[in-house]
């Protein structure tokens, strides 16, 4: 796992996969072991860890984010690994095509990046003044550059300022968001990002501090007092991962398996804050929101 040992997700996570496993005929205890390790969104943790599962000698490994599967790839290329919650793993280098991976490792992409664009839509939707966009990316990344290219197209066509913000660290964010909120008619875009996430807490204090209405790409950020999200699920595909991982364990390669795209997309709505900000809710947004939080 790319998260910390008390990540608020992990939990169901978990509990999604085991049932999975269980309900095709994989049960802890009698014909299965999992042994779990968590890299809390450190490079060092996650090579140390995942030398040490591949000591263990597993049959197959689960990679969790960019970060861990980068680890059990590098650590041990030839053990079977499925992976979930990455992107763009061809940019990557992990495999080479989703219809065809070769190589040791499969799974589920996070996101397509047209759908990135959607996020700039119910930006435009939620606060029609808004002119100009921060979108908080990691540049660094060719998954970062491809979210800002999906972006930058919806900006153009909905007449939005595009500015990018980096996540390298905290200073930066801060920085980022502070310079963008000295003008008028701001929005914030935060796209999938390992980064953000961590520094979720600074990245909500901020938009409520300069009344900035922020659209987020993972529901975390409106459970924690962000705004709005759109994005998919990081918890359906372990359960999907259980039939990989079953495929695998009854001897299918992982090579000759495909990159599967998200198939559920959740729309998040926090009432509380949209009213902080003087905003209020298109009903077209409401009914189709998957959770409002009150």
């Amino acid at each position: 796992m790319s998260t910390a040992v008390d990540d608020p997700e992990d939990q169901t996570r978990h509990s999604v996969f085991a049932q999975g496993l269980q309900e095709l005929g994989w049960t802890i205890g009698r014909n299965l072991r999992i042994d779990y390790r968590w890299g809390a969104g450190s490079s060092d943790n996650a090579r140390k860890y995942a030398a040490e599962l591949a000591a263990l000698a597993p049959d197959v490994m689960l990679a969790s984010g960019f970060v861990a599967l980068a680890a059990l790839q590098q650590t041990s290329p030839t053990i079977p690994v499925v992976f979930v919650n990455v992107i763009d793993p061809v940019s990557g280098g992990f495999i080479e095509s989703l219809a065809r991976p070769g190589g040791n490792a499969t799974g589920f992409v996070l996101f397509e990046y047209t759908i990135t664009g959607k996020l700039v839509e119910l930006l435009k939707q939620i606060a029609p003044r808004v002119t100009r966009a921060a979108i908080l990316s990691d540049m660094r990344t060719a998954s970062g550059s491809g979210q800002l290219g999906a972006i930058q197209s919806a900006t153009s066509q909905l007449g939005v300022e595009f500015h990018p913000v980096g996540v390298r660290d905290a200073k930066q964010i801060e920085r980022g968001i502070t310079d963008f909120a000295r003008g008028s008619n701001g929005g914030l875009i935060v796209t999938g990002t390992t980064q953000a996430r961590d520094h979720r807490d600074l990245i909500i204090g901020l938009a409520a501090r300069h009344r900035l209405p922020a659209v987020y790409s993972n529901r975390l950020f409106v459970e924690a007092g962000g705004l709005i999200s759109y994005g998919a699920s990081t918890i359906d595909p372990l359960r999907r991962a259980a039939g990989y991982v079953d495929r695998i364990l009854k001897g299918e390669k992982a090579a000759d398996m495909p990159v599967q795209a998200p198939t559920k997309y959740e729309l998040v709505i926090n009432l509380k804050t949209a009213k902080m900000l003087g905003l209020t809710i298109p009903s077209s947004l409401m009914t189709t929101a998957d959770e409002v939080i009150e």
